[in-house]
């Protein structure tokens, strides 16, 4: 009796292996569709589109409209505006995160699961509340002269790292707080007992045991940050000092828009994150898996 349900379970987890993997990839190409709609779009003429529709088959491709929106936009300068916001926005707030958790999880100071709700707690607070108060207070901020050409926080891309760390600050804290709980606490009790200090159980023991975590928070953080539109169109008067989002805004005429030429410019701006993906995929990927198989 038990013999053809064994032999019958095979075939019933195939199919449901089939199922899973049939969603999961209708899923992805649901999420893929834009950026390939957009690929396709760029590599083809407007005025074809336009006659043919989005949909129909090409009958010309060119990368001609990535040049075109490169050099129309003057992407070059944005790019590095962008990049000089995100990375050290980026390594800051991991390595302050990543300080205030240890403190919080593995030092177990008087009141830390107070400071811990205090970050996740900024969290919750929407940004747009708080763009009139940062503004008039980064006008009263003074900073020399070699570090803002306004004297002052505002129009200066430290205002935007400032504010990008401040907001990513809080949920940095609480997933590194939460990971770090998981390591074993006998290996920081033998750093201890060979004499290791408070800096050298963080940086030493703590941090390496942290690279997965950190490097699936880089790669959000990268995201966000680099894709961030609002803070630098509010911070930011100087247009040279826009990141690279805003460049986008240049390829649009005063009465006509080009769609192949602006989704040519999303590409452009989109291969960034892209290849930092690609790059930590594995990193990444075992970053969000931490924990999975435990229990």
């Amino acid at each position: 009796m038990t013999a053809p349900a064994a032999l019958s379970a095979p075939p019933a987890r195939r199919r449901g292996r089939f199922g899973v993997h049939l969603f999961l990839t209708a899923v992805s190409l649901a999420f893929l569709a834009p950026l390939l709609l957009a690929v396709y779009a760029s590599l083809r003429p407007y005025e074809e589109t336009a006659a043919h529709g989005y949909f129909s088959l090409p009958r010309h491709l060119s990368f001609d409209y990535y040049k075109q929106a490169f050099v129309d936009s003057g992407m070059s300068k944005y790019f590095l505006n962008s990049l000089v916001i995100a990375v050290p926005g980026v390594l800051l707030t991991l390595f302050l995160a990543s300080f205030v958790a240890f403190a919080v999880s593995r030092l177990r100071i008087r009141g830390g699961i107070v400071l811990l709700m205090v970050f996740t707690a900024g969290n919750l607070l929407p940004q747009q509340v708080i763009v009139t108060p940062l503004y008039v207070l980064f006008n009263k901020i003074p900073l020399p002269y070699w570090m803002s050409d306004s004297l002052t926080m505002y129009d200066s891309l430290w205002a935007v790292i400032a504010v990008q760390v401040a907001f990513q600050l809080g949920f940095c804290v609480f997933v590194l707080a939460n990971f770090m709980r998981t390591l074993p606490r006998e290996i920081l009790e033998a750093a201890i007992v060979d004499g290791a200090g408070v800096w050298a159980q963080y940086w030493r023991v703590t941090l390496p045991l942290c690279r997965p975590a950190l490097a699936a928070l880089g790669t959000l953080q990268f995201t966000w940050m680099y894709n961030d539109f609002l803070w630098g169109l509010v911070f930011l008067s100087e247009g040279d000092k826009l990141p690279v989002t805003s460049a986008l805004n240049n390829l649009r005429g005063q009465f006509f828009t080009d769609y192949n030429l602006l989704a040519a410019g999303s590409v452009l701006v989109a291969l960034p994150t892209i290849l930092v993906f690609l790059l930590l995929q594995r990193h990444f990927i075992a970053g969000l898996t931490l924990g999975a198989s435990k229990g």
